[in-house]
């Protein structure tokens, strides 16, 4: 652009780990163009994530609401006096049917969408421009080229997500300051098919406690992630700290900021913890690493990704569309206990 727009809105409503991911691409915006108006249309829990992340306003959609919701929307975005009652950019990040009708509702003169191979539920409908194809990137560096259609690149990540200092002091009281390492282990995705055993986290938290180390059981409030809990901490032979559903989503950034190493399926918390600076032992069968593991480092991740290509669809993950899901029943039993220990030893040599 020849010159810096006067407003724009982003639109992704949804997941915890994909609205870490569009934090680099505020900072990117703002370093840039300080003055810029930025609206996040975003859904009610990932607000409560980010809430009080500088210079963004957001603007909460409830999925249940539907098309009432999305009315109300574009109400609320009326009553902000935009200039010519528009925005300048949407920046549609979101590919999903719902989040493509919503964005519907957002009045914008140009509407940035994804690349075709990315496109999918109508989304060309709602666009009249698109990102640079690149395919083979993480998720992370695709959300950061939406700027690239502004004139602009995306060549520093950094998250500096909005931790309250109440929420570090929460975490701090939690476990001494004592010098013991400590392994997170947050069993849970959103996705079930992404979860392992419990009795797999088990033994290799089992394995950490044998090597001193402190083991940290967190989540959040569902029926399955408690009753995978209670699993872990039947199956393992020593005490472990249960935090599971005992945190907000604000508080849950300052728990992971203080451990070593967080021991997590694909999953909100891998992001967020990355995000924080807390090296992640990532699971990774119904996923691509490459694509959606830890931005900043996957030494210590477990990649079966590959095995599970050739035993569920029958070619070569690297034959596959990239960001293809390989979520069948039983595909994470593909990562062993003996897989996820050598990772948590990769760890203990790179840091001795």
């Amino acid at each position: 652009m020849d010159r810096a727009p006067a407003s724009v809105c982003l639109l992704r409503l949804s997941a915890l780990g994909d609205v870490t991911h569009v934090v680099p691409l505020v900072r990117t915006l703002r370093a840039h163009w300080p003055h810029v108006r930025l609206a996040w249309v975003i859904g009610k829990g990932e607000h409560r994530l980010l809430a009080g992340l500088e210079g963004v306003e957001f603007i909460e959609y409830d999925k249940h609401s539907g098309l009432a919701g999305m009315r109300a929307l574009r109400r609320e975005l009326r009553d902000r006096r935009l200039h010519q009652g528009r925005f300048d950019a949407l920046l549609q990040m979101q590919v999903a049917a719902r989040a493509n009708l919503l964005s519907a509702f957002v009045p914008a003169r140009r509407r940035i969408g994804y690349d075709r191979a990315r496109a999918r539920d109508g989304h060309g409908l709602f666009i009249n421009e698109r990102i640079p194809a690149r395919p083979g990137i993480h998720v992370l560096d695709a959300i950061g080229s939406f700027c690239e259609p502004l004139g602009l690149r995306q060549t520093t990540v950094a998250w500096d997500l909005p931790v309250p200092e109440a929420a570090r002091e929460w975490a701090r009281a939690q476990w001494p300051d004592d010098g013991t390492p400590t392994l997170l282990v947050s069993p849970c995705s959103s996705h079930v098919l992404r979860n392992w055993r419990a009795e797999r986290y088990a033994a290799v938290a089992a394995h950490a406690a044998a090597r001193s180390w402190r083991v940290v059981l967190c989540g959040g409030r569902s029926e399955l992630e408690r009753a995978t809990a209670d699993r872990i901490l039947a199956a393992m032979p020593g005490p472990a700290l249960d935090l599971v559903g005992k945190d907000t989503l604000k508080q849950l950034p300052a728990l992971l900021e203080r451990g070593q190493l967080l021991m997590t399926p694909d999953s909100g918390p891998m992001h967020i913890a990355n995000a924080m600076g807390t090296a992640v032992l990532g699971l990774h069968a119904a996923s691509n690493p490459a694509r959606s593991g830890p931005y900043s480092d996957r030494r210590y991740c477990v990649d079966r990704y590959d095995d599970a290509a050739r035993k569920y669809l029958g070619k070569p993950a690297g034959e596959l569309r990239w960001g293809r899901k390989i979520e069948h029943e039983g595909v994470m039993d593909l990562i062993t206990v003996a897989d996820a220990v050598a990772a948590f030893e990769r760890y203990l040599t790179d840091h001795r």
